[in-house]
């Protein structure tokens, strides 16, 4: 099956994965949530793709199944629960640790295994899985924007699928006999170029689409091990169970010398802690983000302008995209102050009536915001999340 989305000479890894949004999108295969940029697409069949997991014969055999939490994946973790096999699911972003083992309640019905299968499920029936665990994973499941029929895999571009193969490598959870599933939309199969996948990139061994199983026959080495080069002190700061693990490696005097500090406010790139090159409205190659404002328009803000304050953004959202999200609204501020460290970015417009138009446009968008006070200090109530 040729695919659908046609892949240009010198294309990055940015620019598939902002291929594969806008295509999901403009064709209306996704599911909540939406819009599925900066997402795993919880694309449509979803449920479909994934009740082909059980169809394998490396799911018949497998223990221990290792699947991520993200919401098109929820069909795959039901059936590992229904398989009577143990479930193990990342926590969100690595924060508190490795992972949860989920714990359904003992003689569990089918309603009550959904439950355990969700997002909410992972918090109510779980308990951590400390480093020094013994683990045996037989298969892991992951997410994809887009992946090839060669194994090759494109994350959404944080690199977390990377690293926890990476630490369960480490922590001597996984084996050469470990296979490697993801589980996508058949329009997110892609001729990926080879040179865009690095020594830390995650390959994969089977993709479940609503229509197929391919095999991928993948010859390329998956990730030994974390390669401690390939993050940052930044990235190092965020994840405590990586600073656990880089001092236990320490002390078997393994190399976990550090990379450079990434180039700031551009989008993670798909391994531990690499960043996106920048394109000329990032500032181009080699140079940093502008950490002051980011024009939308003129430069000039009247007076009675009213701002529209941004909180919480997504970590892979970029200034550019937000600007094309924007236009593509016809929403376009006069100005727009970008504070990518805080996650945050103000956008300011010629009125109050204007930057409640705005309001609904970002609700649109699953963006959070609220208004400032308009002019004269009288107040623009209204926000959006």
């Amino acid at each position: 099956m040729a695919p659908v989305i046609i892949i240009n000479p010198g294309t990055s890894k940015w620019d598939i994965r902002e291929k594969v949004w806008a295509y999901i999108e403009s064709k209306n295969l996704a599911n909540y949530p939406r819009p599925v940029f900066n997402r795993i697409p919880n694309f449509k069949g979803a449920f479909t793709a994934c009740s082909r997991v059980s169809e394998l014969d490396v799911f018949t055999r497998a223990a221990e199944v290792k699947v991520d939490p993200d919401k098109p994946l929820e069909g795959a973790r039901l059936a590992v629960l229904q398989a009577g096999k143990t479930l193990l699911v990342p926590t969100p972003r690595l924060r508190t640790g490795l992972f949860n083992k989920i714990i359904p309640p003992q003689g569990a019905n089918k309603q009550q295994l959904h439950i355990c299968a969700s997002s909410q499920g992972v918090k109510l029936f779980s308990v951590p899985i400390e480093l020094d665990a013994k683990l045996k994973v037989d298969l892991v499941v992951v997410g994809s924007v887009a992946v090839s029929e060669k194994g090759l895999r494109i994350g959404k571009g944080e690199g977390f699928a990377d690293m926890e193969y990476g630490m369960m490598a480490s922590m001597g959870a996984l084996s050469d006999s470990t296979v490697v599933v993801t589980i996508v939309h058949d329009c997110q199969i892609l001729d990926i170029p080879e040179e865009l996948i690095e020594s830390h990139d995650l390959t994969v061994d089977y993709i479940l689409t609503p229509t197929r199983v391919i095999k991928t026959n993948c010859q390329r080495p998956k990730p030994q091990g974390i390669i401690w080069r390939k993050l940052s002190k930044e990235k190092l700061e965020k994840i405590p169970i990586l600073r656990r693990l880089r001092a236990f490696e320490e002390k078997t005097l393994k190399d976990v010398s550090l990379g450079p500090t990434p180039i700031p406010a551009g989008p993670e790139e798909g391994g531990q802690g690499h960043r996106q090159k920048q394109g000329p409205e990032e500032g181009g190659q080699g140079h940093r983000q502008k950490q002051g404002p980011e024009e939308g328009g003129s430069e000039a803000v009247p007076l009675g302008a009213t701002t529209v304050c941004l909180m919480a953004l997504p970590s892979g959202l970029r200034v550019s995209e937000l600007k094309r999200l924007l236009r593509e609204q016809d929403a376009a501020p006069l100005k727009l102050t970008w504070l990518g460290a805080q996650q945050e970015a103000q956008l300011d417009y010629s009125n109050c009536q204007a930057a409640q138009r705005v309001l609904k446009v970002l609700q649109g968008l699953s963006l959070q915001a609220e208004l400032s006070k308009g002019p004269q200090g009288e107040e623009c109530s209204g926000w959006s999340h």
